[in-house]
């Protein structure tokens, strides 16, 4: 913060202050006198944070980045398909609407924590929502425990759904019904920080924010932590990387030569082809029609300012 309203941050400061005098004598000339001061100021500092909001604004200035949140949040817009010829791919944008974030990581820790309580309830003889173990003869609870059962291990103990053990069923939901969600998670959003925004009714822009990148650099559980799971208004910008297909019909799938052999080609499209159709219909993590990708170059929110109502439009 303070490098982007400073303009970046002090690693360096240094004053200089020299004082001259100076008195001159010559056979020739009258004696001349003369003192001054000076003083000098230097600061070193590193940008960091400071450059984006840099090159947001030379963007601006340079007609490359619109803002295209009132453009999205129109779902006339979507429908005439007008934002695609307006923005095309490769385009640069800035987008603010409701978001939310979204981390396969996350959910099976956050299943696999739900088991666990359980689990660890029922072996001390208490039910979802009772405040202390039942009362019983002898030991409190004695007689009333059962065993927990042993977690099924799947066959790939590396996936994410390993992580959720057996527990009794808690209204319908047992462990294999949260290891099936997490399974179609690790499907629809590849494991990694995602960032939805969803400006209109059946519309998402998806984001991946790439580890390592510095965006809200954290852990999955602390950022979802802290900034919960609800939708809350985010802007990101970035450049527009594709628009969910709209084809619902697979073209020619033929990649064989007729001299033998496979044309590379052919196979690379039939390939690209069956993948955008699982993403249109939602089976794999890419663009879903109407919507868009965004290759993300920054991820904030707005900071509000003490004693100002935000203005919501109906």
């Amino acid at each position: 913060m303070l490098a982007q309203l400073d303009g970046g941050i002090a690693e360096e400061s240094r004053q200089t202050d020299r004082t001259e005098k100076r008195t001159t004598v010559g056979p020739r000339v009258a004696a001349q006198h003369y003192q001054g001061s000076w003083s000098e100021a230097y600061t070193n500092k590193s940008l960091g944070d400071a450059l984006f909001p840099t090159l947001e604004e030379a963007l601006e200035t340079e007609g490359l980045l619109q803002d295209i949140s009132q453009e999205v949040s129109d779902a006339t817009q979507w429908d005439s398909g007008g934002l695609k010829r307006s923005v095309p791919p490769g385009s640069l944008v800035r987008v603010t609407a409701m978001g939310s974030f979204f981390d396969t990581r996350y959910v099976a820790s956050a299943f696999s924590g739900f088991a666990s309580v359980n689990a660890g309830l029922h072996g001390l003889g208490m039910s979802p929502g009772e405040t202390t173990p039942p009362n019983s003869k002898g030991k409190q609870g004695q007689g009333q425990r059962q065993r927990t059962p042993k977690r099924a291990e799947p066959a790939n103990t590396d996936e994410l759904e390993s992580k959720i053990p057996d527990f009794p069923a808690v209204a319908g939901i047992n462990g294999e019904t949260l290891r099936a969600f997490i399974q179609i998670s690790r499907g629809v959003f590849s494991p990694g920080l995602h960032i939805n925004l969803t400006p209109a009714n059946g519309v998402l822009i998806s984001a991946r924010l790439q580890e390592g990148r510095q965006y809200l650099d954290s852990e999955a559980d602390i950022l979802l932590a802290r900034y919960g799971a609800e939708p809350q208004h985010w802007t990101l910008v970035g450049s527009i990387g594709s628009y969910g297909t709209e084809e619902t019909e697979l073209p020619n799938q033929e990649f064989i030569k007729e001299d033998s052999g496979i044309d590379r080609g052919a196979f690379a499209g039939a390939m690209n082809s069956q993948m955008r159709s699982l993403g249109r219909v939602g089976f794999v993590d890419l663009p879903q029609h109407p919507g868009f990708s965004l290759i993300p170059f920054a991820v904030y929110r707005s900071i509000p300012r003490p004693g100002v109502v935000a203005r919501m439009d109906p």
